[in-house]
């Protein structure tokens, strides 16, 4: 009997395979070691193999496609309501050979290595980022200790790094507190050079990028919202509208609804959170620039008046999501005039 479905659950060493045939039988259901993964499915006919979309997912969808099979990849909470009973990987395995067949199931495009190249950029960024802020969090705190204490912003961190490197200065510190801080000063100097170095990559794909270049039109979305826009959605016809990207990035209220009763709550934060974070944070800096220019947004100050300003700028994210979209699926680029009679006031 030929095997035509094949739900496979990724691990790091020990994968589990659940094959069925054409009416549902299970032929194998079995473990293999990751280096007999090629191995064994290269023995087999082209098949419909299914996985959960994570960290691995695109590595083996990419290569399992190169042997001829087809390769779905689906959101692991999609897959979880096809697990019967215990979760176990040989469970996990036949709910995602289930849940590979049905018609509704949605399904994660298979990025390339140069996709996932690009997106590392930004991980890796954003990670620095991180890991620079709680260096200066912890720089300020060690200096508040003793009474040195700067203002906010950038300014404020190059005087706090002055008294630490300066041993001129009156507010010079003793040994043992230089030692201790000089090292973070330092690491805070590294890190600065490192992302400067990243920032120059996005840059370089940015201006290589047609739709990436489009995008930057938009106010609230600068060159790093664009290229990891353009670098995650690899096809954004598979989204219907606008509305289906900004929900699928998490910008749309939860649902809570029963008995014809409907009730809404916060934003559901499903999908991708770096994308979310982008737009939100970008939507509120288009927010501090409309109180300087109520000429240019008058419409937004409107909304300000009637709701508090962190809602207005998740309302904003999710229109700039619906724009990228219709940039993206559309082409052209952004139209100011034509956007803003589009909008109304919610």
């Amino acid at each position: 009997m030929q095997i035509t479905t094949i739900g496979v659950d990724l691990a790091k060493n020990v994968f589990q395979v659940h094959c069925v045939d054409a009416v549902g039988k299970v032929i194998i259901a079995r473990q293999l070691r990751r280096g007999r993964v090629i191995e064994f499915f290269r023995k087999l006919a082209p098949s419909l193999i299914g996985m959960e979309a994570c960290a691995t997912a695109h590595h083996w969808a990419r290569e399992l496609t190169r042997l001829g099979h087809t390769v779905r990849l689906m959101p692991a909470s999609y897959v979880k309501a096809y697990v019967k009973r215990s979760k176990n990987d040989a469970a996990d395995a036949a709910a995602i050979c289930e849940a590979v067949t049905r018609p509704s199931m949605r399904f994660v495009p298979i990025k390339s290595v140069e996709q996932q190249a690009a997106l590392m950029l930004h991980r890796v960024r954003d990670l620095l980022v991180r890991q620079r802020t709680q260096l200066i969090n912890a720089l300020r705190a060690h200096l508040a200790e003793i009474g040195l204490v700067s203002a906010t912003g950038v300014d404020g961190v190059k005087a706090l790094v002055a008294i630490v490197t300066d041993e001129t200065n009156r507010n010079a510190l003793v040994g043992p507190l230089r030692k201790a801080l000089v090292p973070l000063v330092r690491q805070l100097s590294s890190l600065g050079q490192q992302i400067s170095d990243l920032e120059r990559s996005i840059h370089v794909q940015h201006r290589a990028n047609d739709a990436s270049k489009r995008l930057e039109s938009v106010p609230g979305i600068g060159v790093i919202g664009a290229t990891a826009i353009t670098a995650t959605v690899t096809d954004p016809n598979v989204f219907k509208t606008g509305r289906e990207f900004a929900a699928w990035i998490g910008l749309v209220p939860r649902q809570h609804s029963t008995g014809g009763k409907q009730r809404l709550g916060g934003i559901s934060k499903q999908g991708d959170r770096y994308l979310r974070r982008l737009l939100v944070v970008g939507a509120t800096t288009v927010i501090r620039h409309a109180r300087t220019r109520p000429d240019k947004h008058p419409w937004l100050l409107r909304l300000l008046a009637k709701k508090p300003p962190k809602v207005v700028a998740v309302a904003l994210a999710n229109k700039l999501a619906r724009i990228a979209w219709a940039i993206l699926a559309k082409g052209g680029t952004y139209q100011a005039s034509a956007s803003a009679a589009s909008i109304r006031d919610r």
